[in-house]
């Protein structure tokens, strides 16, 4: 018996959790935190439905706190076995889970501080983990290069294959024997785009017969990769203009540094002003440092410039702020500026305390550069809310929002598609299992592969089994 199973991620993007099981061995594929309404996400990630005593291994696709971020609490929980990632995703883990700690404890405190000063909306968190719980995860994660086989639970090996969506990020291919039936699975994590900056392009694996595919988007298409710089500068020379700040709420990982490396490209060639630009995230910061130790992850363009001695995340006017007095600086200041600060949902982290500064002025923009899931902050600004709450308060949006989905390191409609239909072409693809999709993306894509011949596709529901 081959069994998967959807923990997270299952009708929704965040979460992700896929559990697979044989008769010899159960192997977790990611163990990522619930994002959206605080309450609900704090109830969803306490409590872990899998049991940790009898996890042989837990395979991790990249480094995305929705994909990583529940990884203390299984160990907390007591689990004590491995956790294999790409050597890259290892070196991020270790500043991307210790921020996430960090952070929760620090969202905790400012709750408490204003609910002792009267707020009665509000009820009081707790951090799901500390420090220690993450310096216990990281002591179990083993790095492993790419298109490496390795055998990580009786009768199930794994190999990575580059994705293309952040640094390290990796398709799981699974090569599954139980009782004289072998399976390949092909995990893909979160699948990037072809031709972003910086990253080499995902790679296709052969004789798949069951793809765990995510869908993020699934009913629509971005805009061209070759406009990046076009709709940005657009952005920017237009808030300039009005003499305004533009407030980019990024992923510390990836888009982060590919809004940094456009950046450059556009200051080069003169099609922006010469704004101060400040990354106020001290984990953006650290990940960028990580950035440079991991060129083989590169492509051809970025590594041209490391060995012509030039960063591809540096640029005269650029900035990184680390301390809590220089980022309360950047809001005191009211000349114009371009600031990228995470989270990217904006469900925590500095960039809350500049959106609370800036959300109420008409001459700033909020650019959004990345997919945002319901409930967040990030989804309402989307929306174009006219009131949003930061840390529990209300505020009224008068800033202008623009959505730069070009940015998208997921793989649009189009790019899903060509990836299943090549996975098809260099193997016996019998089954497509889609996850990490919110239900119109999923469904929408689900009839496309119908329509284009997958004779099963399948869109578990969180604790649905599909049996192999």
């Amino acid at each position: 018996m081959i069994e998967l199973t959807a923990i997270g991620a299952a009708r929704t993007v965040t979460g992700s959790k896929h559990l697979l099981t044989t008769s010899r061995a159960t192997v977790l594929l990611d163990c990522g935190l619930f994002q959206g309404r605080r309450q609900e996400s704090f109830e969803k990630n306490r409590h872990i439905p899998v049991d940790p005593q009898r996890l042989d291994a837990v395979v991790l696709s990249h480094a995305h706190i929705d994909h990583s971020g529940a990884l203390p609490l299984l160990c907390r929980a007591g689990y004590r076995g491995p956790i294999y990632a790409t050597t890259a995703t290892r070196d991020l883990a270790a500043p991307m889970l210790l921020d996430t700690a960090m952070l929760q404890k620090a969202d905790a405190r400012h709750i408490a501080r204003l609910i002792e000063r009267g707020a009665t909306d509000l009820v009081p968190v707790e951090a799901l983990y500390d420090e220690d719980d993450v310096t216990t995860t990281l002591s179990q994660m083993f790095g492993l290069p790419y298109h490496r086989r390795q055998s990580v639970a009786p009768g199930v090996t794994a190999t990575f294959l580059d994705a293309g969506h952040v640094l390290g990020s990796a398709i799981v291919v699974l090569d599954v024997e139980d009782e004289g039936r072998t399976v390949r699975v092909a995990y893909t994590g979160d699948l990037g785009r072809h031709h972003l900056p910086i990253l080499r392009d995902p790679e296709l694996p052969d004789g798949v017969e069951c793809l765990l595919t995510e869908s993020t988007y699934g009913d629509r298409l971005h805009g061209d990769v070759e406009k990046l710089g076009e709709a940005l500068a657009e952005v920017v020379n237009r808030t300039h203009a009005r003499g305004g700040k533009i407030v980019i709420p990024s992923f510390a990982l990836e888009r982060a540094q590919e809004v940094i490396y456009e950046l450059k490209q556009l200051r080069g060639a003169g099609r922006i002003p010469a704004l101060p630009v400040y990354v106020d995230s001290p984990l953006t910061v650290k990940l960028t440092d990580v950035f440079r130790l991991h060129p083989e992850c590169y492509d051809r363009s970025a590594r041209e410039l490391l060995l012509h001695g030039d960063s591809p995340f540096q640029f005269e006017g650029l900035r990184y702020v680390s301390s809590v007095e220089d980022s309360m600086a950047i809001d005191e200041d009211d000349r114009p500026a371009i600031i990228i600060s995470a989270s990217g949902m904006c469900e925590g982290g500095r960039v809350l305390h500049h959106l609370r500064t800036t959300i109420g002025d008409s001459r700033n923009t909020v650019a959004i550069v990345g997919f945002q899931a319901a409930h967040t902050l990030g989804r309402r600004l989307v929306e174009q809310r006219r009131e949003v709450r930061i840390f529990g308060l209300a505020h009224t949006r008068r800033a202008e929002v623009v959505v730069l989905d070009g940015f998208s390191a997921h793989a649009d409609q189009a790019g899903l598609l060509a990836f299943a239909e090549g996975v098809r072409d260099r193997g016996s693809l019998r089954r497509v299992v889609l996850v990490h999709g919110e239900p119109p993306a999923q469904d929408a894509f689900a009839r496309l592969l119908g329509a284009r011949g997958f004779p099963t596709v399948d869109v578990p529901a969180a604790g649905q089994k599909i049996r192999l």
